[in-house]
């Protein structure tokens, strides 16, 4: 078993929002890796500031790993990338690079809490960063900055049957 489609992409690009339309239209499960991590460890925020980024890392390559064995649709974190075992997992899957803008992006991350980010400016350098690493892995990029998410979904539900 594999996935039908693994998202990958920035923080708050729409990866979670999009994966279960998508997931919807595809009549398979949706994953989101973040989520499984806060079921069983706690918010991520939490974790960041009690274990530390390096733990997060840790746990997250586990979630990631045990994700790709399911036929479903799975939502990355915007980091996952980072890790050269989850790079070289994810060889041979549809990998589906979700973006946005920064200026579209700005307002909603406004109130966030995510770790790692304190304002756009962070955002930014930390999307810089991981830029090649996404389009390294990246089958195909379906940018989320303008439109409504139902129409996203369909144009990344007929990229998905196309690749498959």
């Amino acid at each position: 078993m594999k996935p039908a489609a693994v998202l990958i992409g920035p923080p708050a690009a729409g990866k979670t929002r999009l994966g279960k339309r998508i997931a919807k239209i595809l009549d398979v499960p949706f994953v989101d890796t973040d989520a499984r991590i806060a079921e069983k460890h706690g918010a991520i925020s939490d974790i960041f500031a009690t274990h530390g980024e390096p733990v997060f890392r840790e746990w997250e390559r586990d979630e990631v790993a045990r994700a790709l064995t399911e036929h479903a649709v799975v939502s990355l974190g915007g980091g996952a990338i980072e890790d050269a075992d989850t790079r070289a997992a994810l060889a041979g899957h549809v990998v589906a690079l979700i973006t946005v803008s920064p200026e579209a992006v700005e307002a909603r991350i406004a109130n966030d809490k995510r770790p790692l980010l304190d304002g756009i400016d962070s955002w930014k350098a930390l999307v810089a960063r991981r830029q090649p690493l996404y389009d390294e892995l990246a089958t195909f990029t379906l940018d989320t900055s303008v439109g409504p998410m139902d129409e996203h979904a369909e144009r990344l539900a007929e990229m998905v049957r196309a690749a498959a």
